[in-house]
C-alpha cells in the first residue's frame, strides 16, 4: 500500500490529513514532497498534523477551519477533541457571495415506476395504514398483520406507521403532526391508505381532511374507530377494497427527472466526509443533471458550512430564505436554552469527527455542486426540481420522515458507525468504510469505503446512480426485506 493510500490530505491548505487505515507511531510520511513522522498513532478516519499549529491557531480540514486549537500541536501528532474546539460562535450576520456552477445537462434515464392518477410518480405499491392518534396505534399494528394474510402478489406491503401524536398538542406541534400525516396519506409511494381516527382526537379525521386536499376517494379511505362496533373487521374490510385498487396499476417506465431523492447522513466517521458523502454529491449532480430532484436536511449539521450552501443559492431571495433556515434553528435551540453546538455525538467523535464544523463540512459533501433551488419549511412538498434545502433536526428518523414527507421517493443515508432503522421510503444504508460493510451486510446496501483503495469519486457515484435506479424499479434495500418501516414527527413543544 502505497503513502497515498494510508492517508488523505483533503484540500491543498489543509494543516491536517486523515488516516485511511490505522497508522503507527514513528511512520514517516511523504505528503507533498514533505516528510511527516507521526509522534502517535493514529486510528482510521483520524487527522494527524501535518505542521506546527500553535494554541487558538484555526486546524484547516477540507479548505476551510474546523476548530481552534488548545494547545500547541507538533507536526505527526494526532488531532482531536483533546487538543481542539469549535471555533463557531451564536448568531452570525451573512452577506451573499454567489458562485454558482451550473451543472450541464446529462442524457435522460428511466426507472420502472407506478404512474398514479394525479400525475405523480411512485417507486412502491404499498398499503399505508396511517393512525391519526398514538392512541390508535395497537389497532393499526392489529390490522396491518392480519391484511398480510391475504396481501395479493401486486402488492409489495401493508404497512402501519404509528406515532405518539395527534392529541394534546399545542400550536406548532399540532400542526406539524397534521402536516406529516397529509403528506403521507399523499405520497406516491402508497398505492392505498387507510386512515384510522379514533374520533375525539384534535387532529381527527375531519379536521385533517383540511390538510390532505383533494384525493382520489378509491385510493384513501376513512374509519373512525368510535364509530364502529368491531373496528379491525371493517378495517380489513376496506383494506381489501385498496388492495384491489392498488392492483390496477403496474410499473411503467418514468423518466427520472421525476425522481426526488432525499439525502441524510448519521453515525458518521472520519470517512464520511471523504468516501460516502462526496459520492452521495455525485450523485445528486447526476440527478439534478438529468431534471431529477435532491434534498438536503439535517439543518444543525449544516452549521459552520452553511456559508458553502448560502452561496450556492439561485438568487438572493433563495440566500436569505437559507439565512433564515439557519438562524431560526439556532433561535430554537436557544430558546430552550441548549448550547446550539452540542454536537457531534459520542460515536462521531469515535470515529475521527471533533468538532461540529468537521461534521458539517463533512456532511454537506451530500450536496454535491448544483445550485440551490429553494429551501422548504417542515413538512412542507418539495416544488421545484434540483437542489432543495429543507428544515429539519439532525435525528436519524425524524429527518428521514421529514424528507420523505417533502416528496422523496428514496432517502440515501449516508454512515461509518450502521444502524438498522428505516422510514417510510426505502432507505439505502451507505457505508463509509470497508469494515461497516463486511460486518454488516444485513444493514449495508452500498459500500463507498472502497474508494480508499482505488477508482475515483464519479465512478463510484454512477454506480451509486445505477443503483438507485434499480430500488427505484423494485429491487428491495435491506430494511425492506427486514420488514422494517419506521417514521417519527418532529415534537419542539408542550404536550397537555
Amino acid at each position: 500500500m502505497s503513502s497515498k493510500q494510508l492517508f488523505i490530505k483533503i484540500h491543498s491548505d489543509d494543516k491536517v490529513a486523515v488516516a485511511l487505515s490505522p497508522l503507527e507511531k514513528g511512520l514517516t510520511l511523504n505528503v507533498d514532497g514533505q516528510l511527516c513522522t507521526l509522534l502517535e498513532d493514529i486510528p482510521q478516519g483520524h487527522k494527524f498534523a501535518l505542521f506546527n499549529i500553535r494554541e487558538k491557531e484555526s486546524i484547516i480540514k477540507y479548505g476551510a477551519p474546523i476548530g481552534i486549537a488548545t494547545k500547541d500541536i507538533l507536526a505527526g501528532s494526532w488531532v482531536h477533541t483533546h487538543n481542539m474546539k469549535t471555533g463557531l460562535g451564536d448568531l452570525l450576520e451573512y452577506s451573499y457571495e454567489k458562485s454558482i456552477h451550473p451543472l450541464q445537462p446529462l442524457k435522460e434515464r428511466f426507472f420502472d415506476g407506478y404512474r398514479r392518477t394525479d400525475g405523480k410518480a411512485g417507486v412502491r405499491n404499498e398499503i399505508w395504514i396511517i393512525p391519526t392518534v398514538g392512541c390508535v396505534n395497537s389497532i393499526a399494528l392489529s390490522i396491518a398483520s392480519q391484511a398480510k394474510q391475504f396481501k395479493p402478489k401486486g402488492i409489495e406491503e401493508i404497512v402501519a406507521f404509528p406515532h405518539p401524536y395527534g392529541c394534546s398538542q399545542m400550536g406548532d406541534d399540532q400542526e406539524h403532526t397534521r402536516q406529516i400525516l397529509a403528506d403521507l396519506i399523499n405520497h406516491p409511494n402508497a398505492g392505498g391508505v387507510l386512515v384510522l381516527g379514533l374520533g375525539c382526537e384534535n387532529s381527527n379525521i375531519e379536521e385533517l381532511k383540511k390538510y390532505i386536499g383533494t384525493y382520489d376517494e378509491k385510493r384513501v379511505k376513512f374509519l373512525v374507530a368510535q364509530e364502529c362496533e368491531d373496528e379491525i373487521e371493517e378495517s380489513l374490510a376496506l383494506i381489501k377494497e385498496l388492495c384491489d385498487y392498488a392492483c390496477t396499476f403496474k410499473r411503467e417506465p418514468i423518466s427520472c427527472k421525476e425522481l426526488v431523492i432525499g439525502m441524510k447522513c448519521g453515525g458518521s466517521d472520519g470517512l464520511s466526509g471523504i468516501t460516502a458523502n462526496p459520492t452521495v454529491g455525485i450523485f445528486s449532480d447526476l440527478l439534478i443533471a438529468r431534471g431529477g430532484t435532491t434534498i438536503l436536511t439535517e439543518v444543525p449539521e449544516m452549521f459552520g458550512a452553511e456559508t458553502l450552501l448560502m452561496n450556492r443559492c439561485k438568487d438572493e431571495e433563495t440566500f436569505q430564505k437559507t439565512v433564515n433556515l439557519i438562524n431560526s434553528f439556532k433561535n430554537y435551540f436557544k430558546s430552550h436554552n441548549q448550547t446550539i453546538y452540542e454536537n457531534p455525538s459520542p460515536g462521531n467523535k469515535k470515529g475521527g469527527i471533533s468538532t461540529l464544523e468537521d461534521k458539517s463540512l463533512g456532511c454537506t459533501q451530500k450536496s454535491g455542486s448544483a445550485p440551490v433551488v429553494d429551501v422548504l419549511s417542515y413538512g412542507q412538498p418539495v416544488k421545484t426540481a434540483g437542489l432543495n434545502l429543507l428544515n429539519a433536526p439532525g435525528n436519524d428518523l425524524v429527518a428521514s420522515t421529514a424528507l420523505a414527507a417533502s416528496g422523496a421517493h428514496i432517502v440515501l443515508f449516508t454512515t461509518g458507525r450502521g444502524t438498522p432503522f428505516a422510514s417510510p421510503v426505502p432507505t439505502v444504508k451507505i457505508s463509509s468504510n470497508n469494515r461497516l460493510y463486511e460486518t454488516k451486510k444485513n444493514w449495508i446496501d452500498f459500500n463507498c469505503g472502497t474508494l480508499i483503495e482505488g477508482g475515483t469519486l464519479l465512478e463510484l457515484g454512477s454506480s451509486l446512480f445505477d443503483y438507485v435506479i434499480e430500488v427505484a424499479s423494485g429491487r428491495l434495500v435491506k430494511a425492506e426485506e427486514a420488514g422494517f418501516h419506521d417514521m417519527a414527527i418532529f415534537k419542539q413543544g408542550v404536550t397537555l
